[in-house]
């Protein structure tokens, strides 16, 4: 755990003067407000986050079948000798695994031989695959502009199209916080026993029928969650079974697909989070510490605070209530009301930076953590609260000003 304090205080001094990116972000490498959990609800608060779990779940895949080829290459056989059917797929199509299974890198393959799994630290690697392990993997690398297409049947070399699409077909309404759901790791790697095959066909089907099954939108809705790809990246059936061993050449020949089979999706939904929904959360956590329902509780409140503000300063002018000096005490309630209303209007309250807080849900807080990230909330909180003093300070006066008349 210091470890891991430790690197992640290295790479928080890095960033002094940047916003994390979003690889960093997965690769767990930033502090709240701008880390993975927090990434996880706002997609959550849109709906979305069944695309963020579909990319951990297929990391985890990959993180599983790259310890399997690096327990065979331990066991001193070659990845050629113990499954030549993917080597020659490898061979001939390209692999994200080259480099683990032992491909020459100049033979020119057509699929990227490097993962975003790749990012991973070697400690995060090793933790995500601990005996009775229970971690998301959470890191990428920029995608590779070289991705395929990998139903069981075929795989097409092709540059996926970026879509402005919603994130998920699952029609469910946005919710503010499921507590079961976000703290569900959505794949464990047991490392009870030696890696299967069999464990490698068990992952895929969960994720297929998970998220890529049609009947993912309808049945057990709690669990299966389709999400969206482009027709050139949808896989439409699954031949497998993780009940039995592949006998048949044909099962054998998709039984080779399975460590590479959802990579081109995985990259697809990185690309779709990264140019869509990360930079409106970093607008969101980066400028603002204030969640939706929050903004929206301080609108309202505001602006009853300002009705009563206004009408006990007419009343005060309209009575001609002596002395008038008694018309000061309006900057109370005038002052809750403009701070409350700013607060809505730039999702910020500078109370609560000053106080080093940022909203995670609805009126519970964490610690600002990220340097540079807390530097921009200071100044924007500095800002606001010259905003609101001035606009307290005018209101205050104009309402002492007036005369007064008794009616």
């Amino acid at each position: 755990m210091d470890d891991d304090t430790n690197r992640q205080d290295d790479w928080a001094n890095t960033r002094d003067n940047r916003l994390p990116t979003f690889t960093e972000v997965l690769a767990r490498r930033t502090r709240p407000p701008v880390d993975l959990f927090m990434f996880y609800l706002f997609l959550q608060r849109e709906g979305a986050e069944d695309i963020l779990d579909f990319w951990l779940d297929v990391q985890q895949h990959e993180n599983l079948c790259r310890a399997y080829f690096k327990d065979v290459r331990k066991s001193g056989r070659t990845i050629r000798e113990d499954w030549p059917e993917y080597w020659e797929f490898a061979r001939r199509r390209g692999s994200i695994y080259g480099t683990v299974v032992g491909l020459n890198p100049q033979t020119g393959t057509k699929r990227s031989t490097v993962s975003t799994a790749e990012g991973l630290t070697s400690g995060d690697h090793n933790l995500s695959l601990s005996a009775g392990g229970d971690e998301k993997a959470a890191a990428a690398r920029s995608p590779s502009p070289r991705i395929a297409s990998t139903s069981p049947g075929t795989a097409v070399a092709t540059e996926p199209p970026r879509s402005t699409t919603p994130f998920s077909l699952s029609g469910r309404t946005p919710t503010l916080f499921n507590h079961r759901r976000a703290s569900r790791a959505p794949t464990i790697i047991p490392r009870t026993s030696a890696i299967s095959r069999l464990d490698l066909i068990a992952s895929a089907e969960r994720i297929f029928f998970r998220y890529l099954s049609p009947a993912a939108n309808t049945v057990n809705s709690d669990e299966n969650h389709e999400i969206y790809l482009p027709p050139a990246l949808r896989i439409h059936t699954f031949p497998l079974s993780s009940t039995h061993e592949p006998k048949t050449q044909t099962e054998m020949s998709s039984l080779a697909q399975i460590p590479d089979m959802f990579h081109a999706q995985k990259e697809y939904c990185f690309r779709a989070m990264e140019q869509d929904a990360f930079p409106r959360f970093l607008r969101a956590k980066a400028f603002g510490n204030l969640t939706p329902v929050s903004a929206l509780v301080r609108l309202i409140v505001g602006l009853i605070v300002l009705w009563i503000g206004l009408a006990v300063g007419f009343s005060l002018i309209f009575l001609d209530v002596h002395p008038k000096s008694k018309r000061f005490f309006l900057f109370i309630p005038f002052t809750i009301a403009v701070l409350f209303l700013i607060s809505h209007q730039y999702e910020l309250d500078p109370i609560l930076v000053f106080m080093s807080q940022s909203e995670s849900t609805p009126f519970r807080t964490l610690t600002i953590r990220e340097p540079y990230v807390k530097k921009l909330l200071l100044g924007r909180a500095i800002w606001v609260s010259v905003l609101v003093a001035a606009c307290v300070t005018a209101l205050t006066l104009l309402f002492w000003a007036v005369p007064g008349h008794h009616l």
